[in-house]
């Protein structure tokens, strides 16, 4: 796969972690884990799915044939260090397994072939399948990103700008907007810095404008508080005042930033 395409595929675990992170919480607090995120996360990593009783579970890929990693799909989302059929006698075992006493005993108390549970594992699922990914890249490949953007603002193709800011995003660690500077129907990306107390800073950042197809870039550093900083934004959206760089330019920018040649960088 090409960098975009990696970078594009690194993007998505990430959300799917977010949206399954969401999901967990203790088992008091009735709340039950997204299995739809959570099986779209673990296509992409290197397990193999296996019915077991009425258990799914998911084999690491290469393991010893004697002791394997196992994740259980369910609300613990337990990795287990051990074997398919100790998994099956602990997790769901049958009333003749359970009258040995030998067996309660391990029934009773997994701890000893437990790896992790809940956060834990979603965070070890999570780097295994970006490990695999190929992340290293090129002034090629961040050029070729730029051209995307700039051919699909040339077009009008939304949805490609949109993707474009998405990837800048993810490499030049930007914040969407906070509360305080948002304004409907604008999507803002940009970096975030804290101030005083319950004061942010956001900028250099940039507006794009999927209605009208038009993307404004602000190098400024405007704080949550400043009213006069935040009319400002919203007269360079309404075109009554000028914006730093705007057009084709902002995605030159982005670029050089990744490069380390500006003030974002």
């Amino acid at each position: 796969m090409s960098f975009k395409e990696n970078l594009l595929k690194k993007i998505k675990i990430d959300q799917l972690s977010v949206q399954v992170a969401d999901s967990l919480g203790p088992s008091e607090s009735g709340r039950k884990l997204d299995k739809e995120s959570m099986r779209n996360l673990l296509k992409m990593a290197p397990y193999n799915v296996r019915r077991e009783r009425d258990l799914e579970l998911y084999i690491k890929k290469n393991g010893e044939s004697n002791k394997q990693q196992i994740l259980v799909l369910d609300n613990d989302l337990t990795i287990y260090t051990t074997t398919v059929s100790d998994v099956a006698l602990r997790k769901s075992p049958t009333v003749k397994e359970m009258i040995n006493i030998r067996n309660a005993i391990k029934i009773l108390n997994d701890s000893d072939v437990v790896k992790s549970k809940k956060e834990t594992s979603l965070h070890t699922i999570q780097k295994e399948c970006i490990e695999q990914l190929d992340l290293d890249y090129s002034e090629y490949d961040i050029e070729k990103i730029q051209k995307d953007g700039q051919q699909a603002l040339e077009i009008g193709d939304s949805n490609g700008v949109m993707e474009t800011l998405t990837l800048f995003q993810e490499l030049l660690n930007l914040s969407l907007a906070p509360k305080a500077f948002k304004i409907a129907g604008i999507e803002m990306i940009g970096k975030l810095s804290e101030g005083k107390v319950d004061e942010l800073y956001f900028g250099p950042f940039i507006l794009y404008n999927s209605h009208n197809n038009e993307i404004k870039l602000i190098l400024k550093k405007i704080g949550s508080r400043d009213k006069v900083g935040i009319d400002y934004i919203h007269q360079v959206v309404n075109g009554q005042e000028k914006p730093d760089m705007e057009g084709y330019k902002v995605f030159e920018f982005l670029k050089d930033s990744v490069m380390g040649r500006n003030e974002l960088s």
